[in-house]
């Protein structure tokens, strides 16, 4: 039972987040940056929270820091718009899987064109 809770919960952060996100004024945030997967703790007291910047990891790192800055406003908008009476904590981490699926897409073609 707690798991279906817990993968519930982190689907409506990760929307949730996606949302606030989009309405942060941070420079460091920029429009492609994504919410790539969120993973929450069993007591729903610690979420993880993986983004990913087309811009590359340099991006995505000044993304995480501008993020990591608005971590209170995130929670408290969070809390208000899910009805929750303790929003977890955040910690924002930088997913390199895109970055790395495409370098092996690519290795893949050379291979494949030679």
């Amino acid at each position: 039972m707690a798991s279906y809770k817990t993968a519930r919960m982190a689907e409506d952060l990760k929307r949730e987040i996606s949302a606030i996100i989009r309405s942060l004024k941070d420079d460091r945030i920029t429009t492609m940056l994504s919410v790539i997967k969120v993973v929450v703790a069993g007591d729903l007291s610690f979420a993880k929270v993986y983004v990913s910047d087309i811009g590359g990891s340099e991006a995505s790192q000044r993304a995480v820091e501008g993020l990591t800055h608005a971590t209170g406003y995130i929670r408290k908008n969070l809390a208000d718009r899910l009805h929750l009476r303790k929003a977890p904590e955040l910690r924002f981490i930088v997913d390199d899987s895109l970055e790395y699926s495409s370098h092996i897409n690519s290795i893949l073609d050379k291979l494949n064109r030679g």
